[in-house]
């Protein structure tokens, strides 16, 4: 892990005249070295719009992208290339599957579970679903520590449930949560569950067949790959019956002024002119963590994680925000006395850079009483300097406060 820090070029700078330690990855991850080869190769030497041409380059171009395609089916371990939609992000993915797949299926009286601890892009699309159609939103609650209270499920699993849509892994409490349990105890009921893979993909390995997911989504920036592409993983027989979100060209069969048909999956749903480098740049970054492999990824951010709980638990006066037994590498905290905005702004001037606020969660900070927290998320680049440099930074706030 150490060597692979090399590879990525952003972290050799100084900020505030100090060393980057970076620890804001949730937000979003840097890429290394083989990421930005890879856009550049593309824009260089094989740029040309897909599907659509006949010469060199196009074709090129094609190749590349579809076996981006091969790639996260791989990466998801899909049982199919289509089943697998190329998007701007989880968010955009959420929204295709909430007004093409659930929208059309909801009336007045259903309903759609979500949990308590959802990012706004897996909980806003489904309230304007659900008002729209006069429907319901149910909340599965979180306990004290974060994690789901999963006593409550099967009374909220009800006939008039549409879907479950829940995270793999909390943004803002590094929760990882038992999907394989929560989807088959809603598959009991037939009912179909989206899992929000955003905060998961880069951590863990995931088998989409073995959990059972219906559709699970991620995006490419969290995962070390570009901005503006993403996934949606959906079983086939359900993409198949869904109408198109958004239409335009490479999503059609065939086009009169009196009527269209439509594309079979995936090109159904990537109308327009895709993020073609962002698919190949996505393909390069799940390439890259192949090397190192994400059981390795996650031991070594399970260290860096035990070792920060053990470390800012003798600061005076830090309180951590999400204490679920199995959590992946996020340290959500709050300091008496020391409003998380200034703890990120001091610990910048130190040259560390943390995300401070309620971190799209908003439910998650009422939920705890905190108007917003400190969050240090870990990656396959951090090591134990990273965390030194943390500690020793709010030892500074701590005593600016005091």
């Amino acid at each position: 892990m150490a060597r692979l820090r090399g590879d990525f070029p952003a972290l050799a700078q100084r900020v505030n005249g100090r060393p980057l330690v970076y620890l804001d990855s949730a937000a979003t991850t840097h890429k290394p070295q083989a990421v930005i080869d890879a856009l550049s190769g593309f824009y260089a030497h094989d740029y040309s719009n897909i599907h659509r041409g006949v010469h060199a380059l196009s074709q090129r171009a094609t190749a590349a992208y579809e076996g981006a395609r091969e790639t996260v089916q791989r990466f998801l371990n899909a049982a199919e290339s289509r089943e697998i939609i190329f998007v701007r992000g989880a968010t955009e993915a959420i929204n295709l599957v909430a007004q093409s797949f659930v929208r059309p299926r909801l009336g007045a009286g259903d309903e759609v579970l979500v949990t308590a601890m959802e990012h706004h892009a897996n909980l806003v699309p489904w309230q304007l679903a659900c008002k729209s159609a006069d429907a319901r939103l149910s909340v599965l609650p979180i306990d004290r520590h974060g994690a789901l209270d999963l006593t409550l499920l099967d009374e909220l699993l009800t006939d008039r449930t549409r879907l479950v849509a829940l995270a793999h892994v909390s943004n803002a409490l590094g929760t990882v949560n038992p999907v394989a349990e929560v989807i088959a105890a809603a598959h009991a009921r037939d009912i179909p569950v989206l899992v929000d893979g955003a905060q998961a993909v880069q951590h863990l390995p995931v088998d989409v067949q073995a959990l059972g997911a219906d559709f699970y989504v991620f995006s490419g920036h969290k995962l070390y790959g570009p901005t503006g592409i993403g996934a949606l993983y959906g079983r086939a027989e359900l993409l198949a019956g869904m109408p198109p979100w958004q239409s335009g060209g490479d999503m059609i069969d065939s086009v009169t002024f009196a009527c269209t048909t439509f594309a079979e999956i995936p090109s159904r749903f990537e109308a327009g002119t895709p993020h073609i480098a962002g698919a190949v740049g996505l393909a390069a970054a799940i390439d890259y963590l192949a090397g190192p492999g994400l059981p390795a990824i996650a031991a070594h951010e399970a260290k860096l994680l035990a070792a920060a709980h053990a470390a800012l638990a003798e600061i005076p006066g830090v309180r951590f925000i999400g204490t679920a037994p199995e959590r992946a590498s996020v340290v959500s905290f709050v300091m008496e006395g020391v409003h998380p905005h200034d703890i990120g702004t001091i610990l910048d001037q130190e040259g560390v850079a943390i995300r401070t606020g309620h971190h799209c969660a908003q439910p998650v900070m009422e939920f705890f009483g905190v108007p917003a927290t400190a969050r240090a998320s870990f990656a396959l680049y951090n090591d134990l300097r990273d965390l030194e440099a943390l500690v020793a930074a709010l030892w500074k706030v701590r005593e600016l406060f005091a």
